[in-house]
This record gives structure tokens, C-alpha cells and sequence, in this order.
């Protein structure tokens, strides 16, 4: 076996150890032992805390501190990013992305009119470290993330297919799999661009580019991206742009808090939007 699918297949086995220790440490909050996760996963103590740290890059324990219900506003308080000076420090849409290198490209009025007539996109399940993810991709790029954790796995391939009714949706994992181990920090390969093709009307486009404008481990409000994308009255159109975004994690929607430090809605449900901020959180602080 080959250097090449052997890392394949220690990333495939990461995430889905990711993927159970959140389900169990977000069903059981600051309650859940080292011990009961090590139990959970098979695993000794000493094993899991080892494997856990070097993948989220901080411990168990701390991480339960980052999914508890009341970090968003202490996120909100100490990491609030206003979006004119991200933009002014080059993190945009040509620039570093939050903690990925990311390029993409969107489609036009009159494509995105068609409702995906005449386009291919390929798709496929993978394990994420926020359990199953539905991936979904055009030869230019991932124009699809969503997760299946709280919605199952049916409703979340129906709600992806819904947006573009009029394409051609071919089952191909493996055309993808290169971009979902780079977009979700595994694959070894930190350099890479994971490309990405935006489909949707010219309004949602600009709210999702300021969305990327958001670094890694901070967040912001609906109402400052209303504000940095010139229409500050847009409040409502700007939350319904953010729940309409089709790339999860990738374009960050998770990012965006309700000014009371709320964590407002998350289309793939809130307990995803918490496992995703505090491990971020947990990234940043061990980076």
C-alpha cells in the first residue's frame, strides 16, 4: 500500500473519531468524562487525548469550555471582526480566507436564472470533523457543503438537490475527494487552493464574499455585513442570505451572530454551529 492512500485512509479514520467524540461531548456537556469519551471512542485515556489533541490541537476538556452554550457571546465580546478593516488587511475574496487558501469564481445572473440547466455536479457523503457532510462540485470547484448530523441524511440531499433542480447530479466521491481533505485541514497539503464555485443571485454573492471576509476563530453580526456591503438597512435580507449559503464551513456562515451575542439560526442545525465555532476557537488558540 502506498504512502499516498495510506494518509487517505489515517485522515478518513480522524474524522470520523472527530465526528463521534463531538456527538458525544455535545450530548453531554461539561459531564462527559475523559474517561467516558475514551470509553466511547475504544479507546485507552491516554490514546484518545493523544489523538483528540492533535487533531482539534487543544484538549478534551477545553474544548467542552468552547462548545458551551454562552461562548458565543464571549466570542462576540473578544473577537468581534469589524469587516472594513478585514477588507483593508487583504481578507477577501483574492486573499487568505480565513485559515484556508480558498479561490473562487461565481456564476452569472443568466446561469444562475437556468437554475442549473445544462451543468454537472458531482457528489458524495464523507466523514467531517461535524459528522456526515454532503459535498457537491462542478469541474470548477465545491459549489455545495451541508451536514447531515441534525437534519439526516435524505433531507439534506434533498434540500442541496432543491437549489439546482435543473442540473445533471452524478454520484462521484472521488473527483471530489481531493478538495474535501483539503477544505476540512487534513490531505497534508496546506498550500493548496480548494476551489470554489458560488451559485446564487448577485445580492447573495456579495453577502457569502463578506462572509470570507471573517477570519478564523472570530465572528461578527448580520448587521455589520449589512453594513460592509453598503445596504446597512438590509438586516433581513442579509440573515436570509446567510442561510441560503450553499458551501458550509468553507464560506462561513457560522461566523455571523445576532448583536445580542445570540447564536441566531443555523440551517444545518445549532448544535453543528457550535461544534464548528469552538473548534475553530480551539485552532486558533493552540496556532
Amino acid at each position: 500500500m502506498n504512502a499516498g492512500i495510506n494518509t487517505e485512509i489515517r485522515d478518513g479514520y480522524h474524522f470520523n473519531v472527530m465526528r463521534r467524540a463531538i456527538d458525544l461531548i455535545d450530548a453531554g456537556g461539561a459531564g462527559v468524562s475523559l474517561s467516558d469519551l475514551a470509553r466511547g471512542m475504544n479507546m485507552s485515556p491516554s490514546h484518545f487525548q493523544r489523538l483528540f489533541t492533535q487533531w482539534v490541537g487543544v484538549s478534551p476538556k477545553r474544548y467542552q469550555q468552547y462548545l458551551a452554550l454562552g461562548q458565543a457571546k464571549d466570542l462576540l465580546a473578544e473577537r468581534f471582526t469589524t469587516l472594513d478593516t478585514a477588507h483593508e488587511l487583504g481578507l477577501s475574496g483574492t486573499g487568505r480566507l480565513h485559515d484556508l487558501f480558498l479561490r473562487w469564481e461565481a456564476m452569472s445572473p443568466g446561469e444562475f436564472a437556468r437554475r442549473g440547466a445544462g451543468m454537472k455536479i458531482y457528489w458524495g457523503w464523507f466523514d467531517s470533523p461535524f459528522g456526515l457532510a454532503l459535498v457537491m462540485g462542478t469541474e470548477k470547484g465545491i459549489c455545495g457543503i451541508g451536514f447531515a448530523s441534525e437534519t439526516g441524511e435524505e433531507a439534506a440531499m434533498a434540500d442541496m438537490i432543491s437549489r439546482w433542480p435543473n442540473a445533471e447530479f452524478v454520484e462521484d466521491p472521488m473527483m471530489l475527494r481531493p478538495w474535501v481533505l483539503q477544505a476540512f485541514g487534513a490531505g497534508g497539503q496546506a498550500g493548496d487552493k480548494v476551489p470554489l464555485y458560488m451559485i446564487g443571485a448577485p445580492f447573495q454573492i456579495k453577502v457569502w464574499e463578506a462572509l470570507m471576509q471573517i477570519p478564523s476563530g472570530h465572528v461578527t453580526t448580520y448587521s455589520e455585513i449589512a453594513q460592509s456591503i453598503g445596504n446597512p438597512r438590509a438586516v433581513r435580507s442579509v440573515g436570509t442570505a446567510v442561510g441560503r449559503n450553499p458551501v458550509s464551513f468553507l464560506i462561513p456562515c457560522h461566523r455571523a451572530l445576532r448583536k445580542s451575542g445570540g447564536l441566531g439560526g443555523y440551517h444545518w442545525g445549532l448544535p453543528v454551529k457550535r461544534a464548528i465555532l469552538a473548534w475553530e476557537s480551539a485552532r486558533v488558540e493552540a496556532g
